[in-house]
């Protein structure tokens, strides 16, 4: 479904999505990388776990919500690849634990 506009001769590297290898240019974002290898859907909502993938691509809309290197709700249209990363989809929403509300205040 996506095509890269031109190869560019830069460097390849792979990565893991859900335990498969995913090769990338290595100025890719994650997003980039999955959606040329084929791959779009990165989560599920919340409420309906209904499939989500990128959308604006630039950070504002939160539909390329994944787990990275272990760590939930990154952006993947914001993360740069790296070889040897590992990413797996999101499954709804990712609370945030309780160090997280204390240094932001805990505000509602």
């Amino acid at each position: 479904m996506f095509k890269r506009i031109a190869e560019t001769g830069r460097n390849l590297i792979e990565f893991e999505f859900e335990s498969q290898t995913v090769s990338a240019h290595d100025e890719d974002t994650v997003a980039a990388a999955l959606l040329a290898a084929g791959k779009i859907q990165f989560r599920d909502t919340p409420e309906k776990d209904r499939p989500r993938g990128p959308f604006c691509m630039m950070g504002v809309c939160f539909d390329c919500l994944m787990v990275i290197d272990g760590v939930p709700n990154r952006q993947a249209c914001q993360v740069q690849v790296a070889p040897g990363m590992k990413v797996v989809r999101q499954k709804g929403a990712s609370a945030a634990g309780p160090e997280d509300a204390s240094s932001s205040g805990g505000g509602a």
